[in-house]
């Protein structure tokens, strides 16, 4: 058999060895494989001969261990059990992992729903709600694995990757740094570990919510990882008013808090987990670059003006960490 841990860009993932996989755990898709908008890995829809419709997600390869897919499974299968709305892989021949000629795979139920739009204040007390029911159960164990929300990941890592791309314009490339780098040694001094730590969604934006039957449904655990509580919820708040920003949170906490305790210490660490993921992002297009979906997808990545608007908005985020942090109600 051959191995195609090394097939970055999933190009030897063809129809024919997809429904190859699918046959070797039981699965007889019916219907043509529909694929689905995932760029980190691949994802297809599609009908089997039970007349349902299944999701099949093939892991890129390398990214995870064995281990480390196993512990977003069986998160996920925590928060079913738990009666939290969420996805979780249907184990077939015993297992929810399997592995096909170098890929890994998992099968899913299709269980459709509308994205969830930004919405009102009450939307976002219902939001909070659920992450709280999330994080309530994500409390009872931790991650032996999957790794942490981490400055190294997020900032060394990432930067020592962009230093080296030819995606940032050569002209800009000074100027770049001369803003990411002091950028880069205020989050330094930032001590994540000073906050409890807990399993976490891990890129808990309403894009990967659902709403179904009238309920909100978490899917797409593929960055669950170890960090604050905070990294769940941040990413709920709209706008650049601060007042607004600063209502917002009370009232997302408001439902959280009706399921899971929450240290206001964290908001803290907003801006600053901002900033990881704005240079994280930039790093990760960098690396996938190779894979030609990404190209596709993000045309304007290799753009000077991109890289231009980059060097701005790495500015004002160094400009909003020198800002006092929100300040929530008392009750908090």
């Amino acid at each position: 058999m051959s191995d195609h841990h090394d097939d970055f860009s999933f190009h030897n993932l063809t129809p024919e060895r997809i429904a190859d996989a699918l046959a070797d755990v039981g699965v007889d898709p019916q219907s043509g494989l529909l694929a689905l908008n995932s760029y980190e890995n691949r994802v297809y829809q599609f009908i089997a001969d039970d007349n349902r419709r299944y999701v099949a997600k093939f892991y890129r390869p390398a990214r995870w261990s064995d281990a480390q897919i196993l512990e977003e499974h069986q998160f996920t299968q925590e928060l079913l059990d738990e009666e939290v709305p969420a996805v979780a892989p249907l184990k077939l021949a015993g297992a929810t992992l399997h592995h096909y000629e170098g890929y890994r795979f998992a099968v899913f139920p299709s269980v459709g729903g509308r994205a969830v739009e930004p919405g009102d204040l009450d939307q976002l007390e219902r939001i909070g709600r659920q992450i709280g029911r999330l994080h309530a159960v994500a409390k009872q164990r931790q991650f032996a694995t999957r790794p942490n929300v981490s400055y190294h990941e997020y900032v060394t890592e990432a930067l020592a990757t962009l230093s080296t791309s030819s995606l940032l314009p050569n002209n800009l490339h000074d100027a770049f740094f001369a803003i990411a780098e002091p950028l880069a040694n205020h989050l330094k001094q930032i001590d994540l570990n000073a906050f409890t730590q807990q399993r976490l969604h891990g890129d808990c934006h309403l894009g990967n919510m659902l709403l179904r039957d009238e309920q909100l449904m978490f899917v797409d655990f593929d960055d669950a990882r170890t960090g604050p509580a905070i990294q769940d919820l941040w990413m709920m708040l709209a706008g650049d008013d601060r007042a607004e920003r600063t209502l917002q949170l009370d009232v997302l906490l408001e439902g959280y808090q009706e399921f899971c305790d929450f240290d206001s210490k964290e908001t803290q660490l907003i801006e600053p987990l901002r900033s990881f993921r704005i240079i994280h992002y930039m790093a990760w297009l960098a690396r996938r670059w190779g894979d030609s979906a990404f190209q596709r997808a993000f045309p304007w990545f290799a753009e000077q003006r991109y890289w231009e608007q980059q060097v701005l908005t790495l500015k004002e985020q160094f400009a909003a960490l020198q800002e006092p942090p929100i300040q929530l109600q008392p009750q908090y």
